[in-house]
């Protein structure tokens, strides 16, 4: 099954200093070598670059340069693919986000809505607030849960 991943997720790959780094490391490398696809949504990879450059949010933050490479790295392999909105999209996110979306409800919402779009049920994140979206499913990678993760069907 295709999946996708939250921008959480790569800052913990990109951030030795979190506790999970080499587990999200891990993660990556599975999801990268397939046999499924990954999907990369542009704006999970712009929202990585801002995290992981900036100073105020890490304190060794990594380089514009080394950030970017980052990425290209992950979208050179085989098996990752990298989408963004297409005809329709507006519409999608309305409904998507019930014309409620609001403050930092407003990336999970377009997220989400690139997920529906683009056929993306999975995705790897520990991020609570996607779990109201009803048809996708969340995995946190990281829980400590039987089975290796929480999946929440929201």
């Amino acid at each position: 099954m295709s999946a996708t991943i939250d921008a959480n997720i790569l800052v913990y790959a990109s951030n030795q200093a979190d506790p999970v780094h080499a587990q999200a490391g891990r993660l990556l490398q599975v999801l990268a070598a397939g046999p499924d696809l990954l999907y990369l949504f542009w704006p999970v990879v712009v929202g990585y670059l801002r995290i992981v450059s900036h100073s105020a949010i890490l304190s060794r933050p990594l380089s514009p340069r080394d950030a970017a490479g980052n990425v290209e790295s992950l979208l050179s392999r085989g098996h990752v693919r990298a989408l963004g909105e297409g005809e329709g999209f507006w519409e999608l996110f309305r409904a998507t986000s019930r014309d409620q979306a609001r403050g930092n409800d407003v990336p999970d919402a377009h997220l989400v809505t690139l997920m529906r779009q683009h056929g993306v049920r999975r995705i790897y994140s520990r991020d609570a607030g996607l779990r109201r979206f009803a048809d996708i499913e969340v995995v946190d990678p990281f829980a400590s849960a039987p089975g290796g993760g929480r999946r929440s069907r929201a």
